[in-house]
């Protein structure tokens, strides 16, 4: 059978994907100093051997043969998965592939020297290189899958996602939202006059920081037979299923960044762990998407993490863990007061959870218009300064370091990721919605430091479906309706909208 062969060659794939997420995770945690140049001999060659078997001809006529063969739901779903990988791993020619590898190398290197200097004059050039290359990838792409040209980069990172939906629902989020701002910084004007922020009670010991986090980590569901926990410059959640690779980072000055941090990295991390183990070498056992990963991430960090019923649960653990003098005086709101503490900004990765959204619909209005050819490069620090301004008040044109130059993801090429970040807040908040409703004791069981409803309510309905279904798709079985703005907009109302 076809399919069988199929089978048997995504294991050889799911082998190679292992070693090399493992690889990449040690890389970024424990590696020496000295083991780079090799490190990166040994990864690149498994990343060429799992090209060569992943667009293997042989494997088209597997799809083919396979979809006339007598297969069960899941096996039929399984070649469609089979077939999307295949189209997005052939649709570009090698001579491509390895121009924009270059280019974006090259690219990456100059904005990490330029971007501290703010030097945009000189990095332009190759940002050109770079957008150049993204439209030839773009028309790629749109020619092998039938689909518009942003949509199709859009659809390697969230499948089934569409301008023609999304465009809709951040319009109708932007216009909330810049209204929305000034009303939550006044609320939080009005309750600071009555309660200040107060100081943190510094220095906090990193073991200490470290067994909280453990702490954190444990009682919201993290099993760590199949996962571990580490240090790294930048927080991420790597590895595989079953054996993920989580970091952190610490400051000695405050300890609710690195908290926050691993509940946030644990959200990815309980995904991981709760997708289906029978076929996790299949596409079809892989999580659905960067949106569905971001809403399972901000579901812990914003949708939990960040609610007073949590910290009821929570504060005797940072007491347990830090001392009990970790925080003199302080108690729920205070700690609320700080990690929902709202300011207008120019940096995306220190936003808060209400001007987060506008960083972003900023990135994918200009990023449409930069594939389309209405844009280019040397436009882009006028057009940033204008939607900056409009939607939060701020001017970066003399700044290009904390404006267009912040971001790693357009030296790289990465054209059609932002979206992500946004929806999978949306679809957090919505997700919350739907699950208050068959879980209406939610807050009584965070209270208690209880998670177990919580995580299978999202493991029937999110992990266990893999992808089996398109983004949309999924949110739709999940929640009962299509993403919808109003439940996030609900949601920022009810924790920053009152006094």
């Amino acid at each position: 059978m076809s399919f069988a062969k199929l089978d048997a060659a995504s294991r050889k794939l799911e082998a190679l994907e292992h070693a090399l997420s493992i690889l990449g995770a040690d890389e970024a945690t424990h590696m020496a100093v000295g083991g780079g140049e090799k490190r990166a001999e040994a990864m690149a060659e498994l990343a060429g051997m799992h090209h060569q078997q992943a667009t293997a001809p042989v494997i088209a006529d597997w799809i083919d043969a396979a979809k006339s063969e007598d297969l069960e739901p899941d096996q039929r779903l399984a070649v469609g998965e089979f077939e999307r990988d295949y189209v997005n791993a052939t649709c570009l020619p090698t001579e491509f592939v390895q121009r924009r590898t270059t280019a974006t190398m090259r690219s990456e290197q100059l904005w990490r020297d330029l971007r501290a200097k703010g030097d945009w004059d000189s990095f332009l050039p190759a940002l050109e290189g770079v957008i150049a290359l993204v439209r030839e990838e773009a028309g790629l792409r749109a020619e092998a899958t039938g689909l518009a040209p942003y949509d199709a980069l859009m659809d390697q990172y969230d499948p089934g996602n569409r301008t023609a939906d999304i465009d809709g629902v951040f319009a109708d989020l932007k216009a909330f939202l810049t209204d929305f701002v000034p009303v939550a910084l006044d609320v939080q004007d009005q309750r600071l006059a009555r309660r200040p922020r107060k100081t943190l009670n510094a220095p906090y010991p990193i073991e200490k920081q470290r067994e909280l986090g453990l702490a954190a980590m444990r009682a919201v569901g993290f099993d760590f037979t199949h996962g571990s926990l580490a240090v790294s410059h930048h927080p991420f959640c790597g590895g595989v299923p079953s054996d993920v690779r989580m970091t952190t980072r610490y400051r000695t000055d405050e300890f609710l960044s690195s908290l926050m941090g691993v509940l946030h990295e644990t959200g990815h991390a309980l995904y991981e762990q709760g997708l289906p183990k029978s076929w996790s070498h299949w596409p079809l056992g892989k999580a659905r998407g960067m949106g569905m990963h971001e809403s399972q991430s901000l579901f812990v960090e914003m949708q939990i993490a960040r609610s007073g019923a949590f910290w009821e649960f929570m504060l005797p653990l940072v007491h347990q863990h830090l001392g009990e003098d970790a925080i003199p005086g302080w108690d729920i709101a205070d700690i609320l007061n700080e990690v929902n503490f709202v300011e207008r900004g120019y940096i995306r990765v220190d936003a808060d959870e209400v001007t987060y959204p506008l960083h972003v619909i900023l990135r994918y209005e200009l990023e449409q218009e930069l594939v389309s050819g209405k844009l280019e490069a040397s436009q882009i620090p006028e057009a940033w300064d204008a939607k900056m301004t409009e939607y939060l008040g701020i001017s970066t044109i003399n700044d290009p370091k904390d404006g267009p130059m912040q971001d790693v993801h357009w030296p790289g090429g990465a054209f059609g990721y932002f979206p992500s970040y946004t929806l999978g807040a949306m679809i957090a908040a919505q997700l919350g919605t739907a699950m208050r409703k068959d879980l209406p004791d939610m807050d009584e069981q965070m209270r208690a430091g209880d998670f177990s409803a919580i995580n299978q309510w999202r493991g029937d309905k999110v992990w266990s479906q893999a992808s089996r279904f398109s983004t949309p798709e999924l949110i739709t079985r999940a929640t009962g309706e299509p993403l919808n703005a109003d439940h996030f907009k609900a949601h920022l109302r009810k924790r920053y909208g009152q006094a």
